[in-house]
């Protein structure tokens, strides 16, 4: 009995051992370089040029423009191995803020509101060279804050959290293939 148990073991390996050099000849050939936000980038591709995203809104800090492009370069680069490039990438990024606005939100009793909403909106423009593939679109994305603290008080803060959002929210869009 014990032998026959030993016999069956031996054969089970040698199988098990087929098996999985069989599943690594069949996917091996197959490869694309995913990261952990969710997207990927053929292999092909090795370079992106983000020309300055200018603020045509017309309100907001004047430094927003500059931010909004430094986060982009600094997303991209911590996060894929692309080299940013000044021109002619693979990847090319380009776009503008178009909107920053405020408005009122949660309506009180006496006629007030509650909180304010800050919202930006950006328009970007991506061309992928090698592979034929372009977006002109509008990303937008707000923060609510308190109506007993003024813009000023909140603005540095709320502009951050909103271009970091923005800025996922286009490096979404590049990185997936849908």
């Amino acid at each position: 009995m014990k032998q026959k148990i030993m016999a069956n073991r031996y054969y089970t390996i040698p199988r098990n051992l087929i098996l999985a050099i069989a599943a690594l000849l069949l996917f091996g050939g197959c490869s694309a370089n995913y990261n952990f936000t969710g997207g990927s980038i053929e292999p092909n591709i090795s370079t992106i040029s983000i020309q300055s995203f200018f603020n045509q809104s017309g309100n907001g800090p004047p430094t927003m423009s500059l931010q909004l492009t430094e986060k982009l370069k600094a997303f991209y680069q911590n996060n894929t191995k692309l080299t940013i490039v000044k021109e002619n990438g693979d990847w090319q990024l380009e776009g503008m803020i178009t909107k920053y606005f405020l408005q009122p939100i949660a309506p009180q009793a006496n006629m007030t509101a509650g909180q304010m909403r800050l919202t930006i909106t950006v328009n970007a423009t991506f061309t992928d060279e090698k592979n034929n593939r372009n977006f002109k679109k509008d990303f937008s994305f707000y923060s609510d804050y308190d109506q007993s603290q003024t813009l000023s008080q909140v603005e540095a803060e709320k502009v951050n959290t909103i271009l970091d959002q923005l800025v996922l929210m286009i490096f979404s869009e590049t990185t997936s293939n849908w």
